[in-house]
């Protein structure tokens, strides 16, 4: 009768264990919904453009009736230009047609080769 009872406490304990372990699970998906968290989501979804950024201002500056501004907007402009096109926005959604676009290459090269 002890035995009996004894596994029945074990079972008991495993299946404690189990739940504790669940609810810290859950808990800490919940915590997944954070400001930084959904902040660096959407960035995957749209890449921001800071040198787009930089050439708004710079034609906002440039056509400012102040002649101080004009130069320092054609600078933001032409800073703006050249961050453009360094810069790399690619998305998740860029990163998953790359991947499939180089499985298909290299199965295309495996096919030849074989």
């Amino acid at each position: 009768m002890v035995d009996h009872l004894k596994t029945h406490l074990e079972k008991l304990r495993k299946v404690s264990d189990s739940a504790k372990r669940r609810a810290s699970l859950y808990t800490d998906m919940a915590k997944f919904d954070g400001k930084s968290t959904a902040q660096s989501l959407r960035c995957t979804r749209r890449a921001p453009s800071p040198g787009k950024k930089m050439q708004k201002i710079g034609v906002a500056l440039a056509l400012a009736p102040e002649p101080v501004t004009t130069p320092i907007g054609i600078v933001l402009m032409a800073a703006g230009t050249i961050l453009e096109k360094k810069y790399n926005g690619a998305t998740i959604h860029d990163i998953g047609h790359e991947t499939k676009r180089t499985i298909s290459t290299i199965n295309d090269f495996k096919s030849t080769v074989m």
